[in-house]
């Protein structure tokens, strides 16, 4: 079943993509969810006027995410953590907590586009990957230090 995606879903694709699903997945998700629509021919031109139209406004989009990403370039933050005798944190650091670290260096990043190669429950120096456009990933450094 192809279907048009209104919306980014991860793991399946972005706005305005045409993908191929299975069809109890089309019908009793994505579609109820207003996630996506049926690539129907009729749909599939309203699309193409869309992105047509959008073209120039999705231009300034990427390169706010560029600007953005050039501007955190190789920075390091900080994330303080109760940290335990073994040097294990007590929880883990969450995507949240990269945001706040983000927004104190003065970056807006929604949670929501952070993620984590790996889970981070002990002290030192971790990765997380910034998805902050579909053409622009940005992976920034972190320090997990006892507080």
């Amino acid at each position: 079943m192809e279907v048009i995606l209104k919306d980014d879903v991860k793991g399946l694709g972005y706005k305005n993509d045409t993908v191929t699903v299975k069809p109890g997945y089309g019908r009793n998700y994505l579609i109820p969810q207003g996630l996506a629509v049926i690539a129907s021919a009729s749909n599939k031109k309203v699309v193409a006027e869309n992105i047509r139209q959008a073209a120039h406004k999705a231009e300034k989009i990427k390169n706010d995410a560029l600007e953005i990403a050039n501007s955190i370039g190789e920075t390091v933050l900080e994330i303080p953590a109760k940290v335990g005798e073994s040097g294990k944190i007590f929880g883990s650091v969450t995507t949240l907590q990269i945001s706040d670290a983000l927004k104190a260096k003065g970056f807006d990043v929604d949670r929501k586009r952070i993620s984590f190669d790996q889970d981070v429950k002990t002290a030192g120096e971790f990765t997380a990957s910034l998805n902050l456009h579909k053409e622009v990933k940005h992976t920034v450094r972190f320090n997990v230090v006892a507080e």
